[in-house]
């Protein structure tokens, strides 16, 4: 059993774990869950926990800034999960690329990798085709907003409708060529067509001659969508079709693996 700095030692938690940690671990993901802001109270009932020890582990998190105490009182995500935050996401990149390279094998097209970071989608890993002489470059790292890409609707065709609208009142829907979505009744209604079809388009809507299409990682640890993308003389409705029918199987794939890795 491990110690604590008292000498005494610490309790013990599920399947052996130390019980603070766990809770600590616990609370960060109830604010998650939350939505990133909460009472100390409504934590203390989600977390199931007494407000006594919810209080004093909330405390230890603040002060090591992994969590913030805020001017209405309530308690959100501190700044220095975002460094962890980060480098996670490099090592999903990492484990995604040999998936993703696969895919590309199979397609002919370059696949990416993105995850919805607070209100903009991140571009975290792509693989390229070697054979064709027209190629679509995602920068990883690029940052983007929802409204006009195919990952973006990817991730939010099962957010519900008012998380959706709040989200696109937060950053607008700038306007980025003549095919680009600028409303939410639009938008929604784009939804609604994802829902039906189990897939994501972006008929230009980003970049004028470029078409993606994109699906959803179910299970994923965090909002996350895989897409293909290439010029729209090649992207075809039939390539569509295949590319969303691969992409699904790669998607099961990767979350099998992410599953795997925080188990």
């Amino acid at each position: 059993m491990a110690a604590t700095t008292t000498g005494r030692p610490a309790a013990a938690g599920k399947g052996g774990g130390v019980q603070s940690l766990e809770r600590a671990f616990s609370i960060l993901e109830t604010i998650a869950d939350a939505g990133g802001v909460i009472s100390l109270s409504q934590l203390a009932d989600r977390a199931d926990l007494p407000l006594a020890t919810i209080h004093r582990l909330v405390r230890s998190l603040v002060d090591m800034g992994y969590v913030r105490q805020e001017q209405s009182r309530q308690y959100s995500l501190g700044p220095r999960l975002m460094r962890l935050a980060a480098e996670s996401t490099k090592r999903i990149g990492v484990w995604a690329k040999p998936l993703l390279a696969e895919a590309v094998e199979e397609l002919g097209e370059s696949v990416n990798l993105a995850i919805l970071e607070a209100d903009e989608i991140v571009y975290v890993a792509q693989a390229q085709p070697s054979n064709n002489f027209m190629r679509m470059f995602t920068e990883v790292g690029r940052r983007t907003l929802p409204h006009s890409t195919a990952v973006g609707k990817a991730i939010l065709a099962d957010v519900p409708a008012e998380e959706v609208v709040a989200l696109l009142t937060r950053t607008g829907m700038p306007k980025r060529t003549e095919f680009t979505l600028t409303t939410p009744e639009e938008f929604l209604d784009v939804l609604e067509l994802t829902r039906q079809r189990g897939y994501a388009t972006d008929e230009g809507e980003q970049e004028i001659g470029v078409r993606c299409v994109a699906v959803p990682v179910l299970g994923a640890p965090r909002p996350m969508a895989m897409s293909m993308s290439g010029p729209t003389t090649r992207m075809t409705d039939e390539t569509v079709e295949r590319g969303a029918e691969v992409l699904r199987a790669t998607a099961a794939r990767l979350a099998t693996e992410l599953d795997a890795v925080s188990a």
